[in-house]
């Protein structure tokens, strides 16, 4: 659409009292991110102050709210990959990635935490986390991607709208679900070290 509007700015001149206005699909398109624009940022918001109440930690909010990038990661590079644009249906899939991805963290952190009270030291309460909750990260990634591979592969009517979401789920659930086992552990390490004492 750049392309063609610059285009016709080039080389059409219109008199004077006529406009030219862009619309159909590219119309709609772009008031649908306008509106993810503002409805995206404040999901993220939502979701950080509802961990901050589960957690009562402004510490941990961040560490499980840090989930976010590693799943844009990979939603971005997948999109990149199989030459996709950033669409409506793409931007609804990161809404969906950042909920699993928010999930993902909300059972490991919980975890960590449990054990810590427990009364285990911290490097170990991490590792033993880390570990006993690979299982269930795993098959939350699993069944979300699963579900989606076969609107990944569609090639029929609506499949446009489809394969957008899906990428996205799918690309940003692999760099996700790795980050969040190798990363996040270290990072609680990190943040509840410098944790000043209770």
């Amino acid at each position: 659409m750049a392309e063609a509007q610059a285009a016709v700015a080039r080389r059409v001149s219109l008199p004077s009292g006529y406009y030219l206005t862009w619309g159909g699909q590219f119309e709609n398109q772009r008031r649908a991110m306008a509106r993810l624009a503002v409805i995206v940022p404040a999901t993220v918001g939502l979701i950080f102050l509802l961990l901050f109440g589960s957690f009562n930690s402004l510490r941990q909010a961040t560490l499980i709210i840090l989930n976010v990038p590693f799943a844009l990661i990979g939603g971005i590079g997948s999109l990149f990959v199989t030459r996709q644009y950033l669409s409506v249906p793409a931007s609804v899939g990161f809404i969906a990635l950042f909920g699993v991805a928010v999930l993902n963290g909300v059972v490991l952190i919980t975890y960590i935490n449990q054990v810590r009270a427990e009364g285990v030291a911290l490097e170990e309460a991490v590792t033993r986390g880390a570990l006993l909750r690979l299982r269930p990260v795993l098959m939350t990634a699993l069944v979300a991607s699963l579900g989606l591979v076969p609107l990944l592969i569609a090639r029929g009517a609506g499949s446009e709208i489809q394969r957008p979401l899906a990428t996205v789920v799918v690309g940003g659930l692999i760099t996700s679900t790795a980050l969040t086992l190798l990363v996040l552990p270290v990072l609680y390490g990190i943040f509840e070290r410098r944790a000043p004492a209770s």
